[in-house]
């Protein structure tokens, strides 16, 4: 099925930022990893990526730095000006760390550091950039639908422009479940003998649109009053918390077929 050069970028806009999360999440791991050698402390007493401590970091990548360093330097640099003043870790807190660190003495380690220090900088600005694009293009070309789907509280542009980029037109689709199949969301089927039952996710299709589902349900379960209650009263039914997430994701989807194909709000009140 052909579609449209709009459809296409939208689809390649989210993807790229699907991508650019994925390799955010990597470096983070990375980053952390290195510093258990070069500061290890650090990850017990403070978040490591707030934008302070990250920028902080580029410039005090290990606990030898840090010692060496004068209390009015450290201040300085944990009040960065290009990331204002609201701080979760004082200079006092970090050079008492410093002070009492196992970490092993290590030049090269603290230079990854600062490269990938860099590298993540450079990825959550592109994520940044990527992601304004994807929304005005969704705004341009999805207005209506946009707004439809952004009526339903937890979710925003950021999880709607990716799921409409994937999904392409409801016109495309005969039901709820169709869009539930190619998402690969649907139950798979396991037959032996004349035993027929159903199992696991099917995880066919479109992996793309089934992030997007997922990261749309976590948001409304946690947001919104009917999903959340709809989550647990499939829990108190016996199903187990992972089943039951995806039995809200199902929901969610018949939620929204319904409103794209009949150009309603989600009018459902909440307590």
């Amino acid at each position: 099925m052909s579609i449209s050069q709009d459809l296409q970028d939208l689809r390649d806009l989210s993807r790229e930022r699907e991508s650019l999360c994925y390799l955010i999440s990597a470096t983070k791991v990375e980053i952390k990893r290195v510093l258990r050698t070069t500061f290890p402390e650090l990850e017990s007493i403070g978040n490591l990526y707030t934008r302070s401590m990250v920028r902080f970091l580029q410039q005090y990548p290990s606990a030898r730095l840090v010692r060496a360093a004068k209390p009015k330097a450290i201040a300085k640099a944990l009040k960065h000006p290009s990331v204002g003043n609201k701080l979760t870790l004082t200079a006092e807190d970090i050079m008492k760390a410093a002070q009492n660190s196992v970490a092993t003495v290590s030049l090269a380690k603290g230079i990854i550091v600062r490269g990938k220090i860099s590298t993540l900088l450079h990825l959550q600005e592109r994520l940044a950039e990527v992601t304004k694009l994807l929304i005005d293009l969704c705004q341009r070309t999805r207005l209506e639908d946009l707004e439809l789907l952004r009526s339903i509280r937890g979710l925003g542009f950021n999880t709607v422009a990716p799921f409409l980029a994937e999904m392409g037109e409801v016109k495309n689709y005969r039901s709820s479940k169709k869009v539930i199949a190619y998402a690969g969301i649907d139950p798979s089927v396991h037959q032996s003998g004349k035993w027929i039952g159903m199992s696991k996710l099917s995880k066919r299709g479109n992996r793309h649109l089934r992030r997007a589902i997922y990261l749309m349900t976590a948001s409304v379960m946690s947001q919104n009053a009917f999903f959340k209650a709809y989550f647990f009263k499939r829990k108190r039914e016996g199903l187990a918390p992972q089943k039951a997430i995806f039995a809200t994701a199902h929901k969610l989807i018949r939620v929204i077929f319904a409103m794209l194909s009949k150009r309603t709000y989600f009018k459902i009140k909440e307590a």
